[in-house]
């Protein structure tokens, strides 16, 4: 009788370390919650290093220009002191031949910072600093502007003359070589991101696309054109093809309607499903592939078919 090696013709599946697949799985908890925070800290420094430092340093200069009260030449109420007095106020020197009101001094010297304070204007902006620009100051101050300033441009973008500068700046960016590639990048994400879309997703399909046999998940966009109905003598729908693992980008098929299956899977979740590859599949559509049964291999033996009832049993791959 014959027999069969499990191993033979088959892939040999070894079964994965103790400790690699530990460490994986702890990988898989770690990682996720560990780039979001990355990211959110990534944004925030930016955020602060690019706009918010910028912003608070332009204001501090107003301030200071504005509200400075730098005396020169004033004479010391002792011989060789440090303080004066003028229009009823205490002035300290700083430098040479300069005074600043003594409140101003003693509030910049309590918190000197890491710039040393070597002149008048030095003292003036670590005050500034100190009594309106408090981060607990600055933040919802820069946060409420920022709103304001976004709420502000809309309206003016929802006007034509809007627009229409805006359109001639686009068109100034497109001239130029190497930033209408990064700009029409970044101006496609923000725009699937931020655009008010006409094209409102409802249905998640199933296509047969490229070929018979291979499946693709689409957004249904519309009704298609007449003209390809006609053709094809039944109704047909436009479908979104989007690929992976950029939801953003992809392409627009029309299909019949008999041809596509409707999925029961929120939009949510089918961009969750296209922008990981395939790996963050919908519980209630997840596939255990231990549920399979094993595949029987039934091997038959020529010399001795039909004479003996063992070659008529079965045998597994596996045996």
């Amino acid at each position: 009788m014959a027999t069969v090696n499990g191993n033979n013709g088959g892939t040999n599946n070894k079964p994965q370390h103790p400790f690699r697949k530990a460490v994986f799985r702890g990988m898989g908890v770690v990682f996720p919650p560990l780039f979001t925070i990355l990211i959110f800290v990534w944004v925030i420094n930016t955020t602060q290093s690019y706009v918010l430092e910028p912003v608070t340093v332009a204001v501090r200069e107003a301030l200071v220009r504005t509200t400075a009260d730098i005396r020169v030449g004033l004479e010391p109420t002792t011989p060789g002191g440090d303080t004066a007095q003028a229009d009823g106020l205490v002035y300290h020197r700083v430098g040479n031949n300069t005074f600043v009101p003594k409140y101003v001094y003693d509030k910049a010297t309590e918190q000197p910072g890491d710039v040393p304070l070597t002149s008048a204007m030095d003292v003036y902006r670590r005050y500034v600093e100190l009594t309106y620009l408090r981060p607990y100051y600055t933040v919802p101050c820069f946060l409420a502007v920022f709103v304001l300033l976004l709420y502000m441009l809309g309206k003016i973008m929802a006007a034509g003359i809007g627009r229409f500068f805006w359109n001639r700046f686009e068109q100034g960016i497109h001239r130029l070589p190497l930033v209408r590639n990064v700009y029409s990048s970044v101006k496609q994400v923000t725009d699937f991101l931020f655009a008010e879309r006409e094209i409102e997703y409802t249905r998640v399909v199933a296509v047969e696309y490229p070929r018979i046999g291979i499946w693709s998940l689409g957004f249904v966009t519309g009704e298609s054109m007449l003209d390809i109905a006609a053709a094809a003598n039944e109704s047909v729908i436009s479908v979104l093809m989007c690929t992976s693992p950029m939801p953003m980008t992809g392409f627009t098929v029309t299909v019949r309607r008999s041809e596509v299956i409707d999925l029961n899977i929120t939009v949510d979740q089918a961009f969750q499903y296209i922008i990981s590859c395939g790996v963050v599949v919908p519980p209630h559509q997840f596939q255990r592939l231990e549920s399979s049964p094993a595949p029987v291999l039934t091997v038959a033996n020529d010399s001795s078919a039909g004479h003996s009832d063992d070659a008529d049993e079965p045998m597994t791959g596996g045996a």
